[in-house]
């Protein structure tokens, strides 16, 4: 075994280096689920900025410094503060904000977020089938960004207003109503943020014919307001 270490001792370090790029400075993080339609989609490979929000000792959640903040509308992977899952949503509500849901609508701040309607689609829930999706553009404040809706998915559509305490965030999937975000696993601590999620770096359509959708390839995740 040492012979063997000495003699691939340039490509273990390189493993070593890279491991720590990997954990430390710029991930990528493949998109297993629906909960992010209709802008992210599963086969997709994200590439997420470590470096976005704090410095950390690698391979932990030990925060050397932070390097910027969370904004509204900011695509995030962190760790689920109910398991450890990592897990990738939409920043909605920042440290100071109240903010509540009626019916489907946003209140941040006494401010009602608005909704114009994009298109209408179907789309298959794993145990239910094909059902009708409504596409809409989601504006809070200066962001906008699309969401979708399916009205007969049962779903958490209102919670009480709360004020989001100090160091910690709200995060909702963009497929609303099906999506495991902070109504159900509770607000997301700072310590907790892995990076920010910047582009699509590659995608194929996982859930037919695995062909690449090379129009996806180097897509932005944040188009121009």
């Amino acid at each position: 075994m040492k012979n063997w270490m000495r003699a691939n001792k340039g490509f273990l370090m390189f493993l070593m280096l890279f491991g720590i790029f990997r954990t430390a400075v710029a991930d990528w993080n493949p998109i297993p689920s629906s909960s992010m339609h209709p802008n992210l989609l599963e086969g997709d490979v994200v590439f997420v900025n470590r470096l976005a929000y704090n410095v950390k000792v690698p391979l932990t959640d030990i925060v050397i410094s932070p390097t910027g903040e969370p904004q509204r509308g900011d695509i995030v992977t962190f760790s689920s503060p109910v398991n450890g899952t990592r897990l990738i949503k939409r920043v909605i509500a920042l440290p100071g904000d109240r903010v509540e849901m009626r019916n489907e609508q946003l209140i941040i701040n006494g401010q009602p977020a608005s909704y114009s309607t994009i298109s209408h689609a179907t789309e298959n829930v794993q145990g239910v089938g094909e059902l009708a999706a409504v596409r809409v553009d989601e504006s809070l404040g200066q962001r906008s960004h699309a969401i979708q809706f399916l009205p007969q998915v049962k779903a958490r559509r209102d919670f009480d207003a709360i004020v989001v305490p100090p160091g910690q965030y709200m995060m909702l999937g963009d497929n609303r109503d099906n999506s495991e975000d902070s109504r159900y696993i509770g607000l997301v601590p700072r310590a907790l943020l892995i990076g920010r999620a910047e582009r699509v770096l590659a995608s194929a359509d996982i859930t037919g014919n695995w062909m690449p959708r090379t129009e996806r390839f180097g897509m932005s995740l944040y188009p121009k307001q």
